[in-house]
């Protein structure tokens, strides 16, 4: 067991945990099945409940409904789930992000624009993003007429198997790098992923991106600014979210493009590194509602 794998126990408060790393004084492997009676018998007689950060909804809900403390809290992963909605949060709480154009359907656009693309909503480029997908996989830089048409062409075949919604999102020049703010309870980690490459339009890790944690602090507290507001205004304790700031611009504010319940670790070290960080926050967590002696 790694040195860092932390027990907690309190006399008359029961801690019930579904994290296959955090050991409480109920632990229950709910992955791969639907939570039964069994789990909501444990969630019930439980003070806290500790989630994994793949929870289904199933189980997420279950804690929620019956359990006044559940870590993390997913209620916003939840009801806005998907960049549609992450979108339609971003405009509910007033949190700046690239002007946006949202489509739950191919005939939602083409009732908008009667088939073809409305020149003066946008200036090409554009960032055409599907509603779904990570790492940039899904995101793509819309340089022509020609080129948004394949890509609504793509969005058409997904939505034959069920897979439908795509956003049109001004584009932001920037300098070929965005800012990743993560939030870990407490903790709040920043960094940049700076994408070297003079035609690179993707600054994630996973296309060749570069980490920068010192670059810009004026820029970064900014950014970590804006984030613990929205976590303040939303409950979020556990996600990446990802920061542009206009290179155009002398002072740039930074603007929200979407919020990562899924992230990589690279930039925090490592897995293990992050597994330590998350402990420690749910520790802190729980010593925060009183469940640590």
């Amino acid at each position: 067991m790694p040195s860092w794998l932390i027990y907690y126990e309190k006399k008359n408060q029961m801690i019930v945990s579904f994290h296959p790393l955090f050991e409480a004084d109920k632990n229950i492997i709910c992955a791969g099945r639907k939570p039964n009676g069994e789990d909501l018998a444990a969630i019930k007689s439980a003070a806290a409940v500790i989630l994994s950060q793949g929870c289904y909804r199933e189980l997420y809900d279950m804690a929620r409904q019956n359990c006044p403390h559940v870590f993390p809290n997913y209620d916003a992963r939840f009801k806005y789930p998907g960049k549609i909605n992450q979108i339609k949060l971003f405009r509910k709480i007033r949190v700046a992000h690239p002007v946006s154009e949202i489509f739950t359907n191919i005939a939602a656009f083409q009732q908008r624009y009667h088939g073809g693309f409305a020149k003066q909503s946008f200036n090409y480029p554009v960032v055409f993003k599907l509603d779904w997908g990570g790492e940039g996989e899904t995101v793509y830089l819309i340089k022509s007429a020609e080129n948004l048409q394949k890509k609504l062409e793509k969005a058409a075949e997904y939505e034959k198997s069920g897979q439908a919604g795509f956003i049109l999102q001004e584009y932001i020049s920037s300098n070929r790098r965005t800012l990743r703010v993560v939030i870990l309870g407490q903790r709040v980690i920043s960094y940049w992923r700076i994408q070297e490459k003079n035609n690179g339009f993707y600054s994630n890790l996973s296309k060749g991106a570069i980490i920068d944690s010192e670059a810009e602090p004026g820029l970064q507290h900014k950014a970590v600014a804006l984030i613990k507001d929205l976590c303040q205004k939303t409950g979020i304790n556990l996600a990446g979210f990802d920061i542009i700031f206009s290179s155009v611009n002398h002072d740039p504010e930074p603007m929200l493009l979407e919020i990562n319940y899924f992230f990589g670790r690279k930039g925090l070290g490592g897995s293990e590194n992050y597994y330590r960080i998350l402990l420690e926050e749910i520790r802190n967590w729980l010593a925060g509602r009183n469940f640590v002696e």
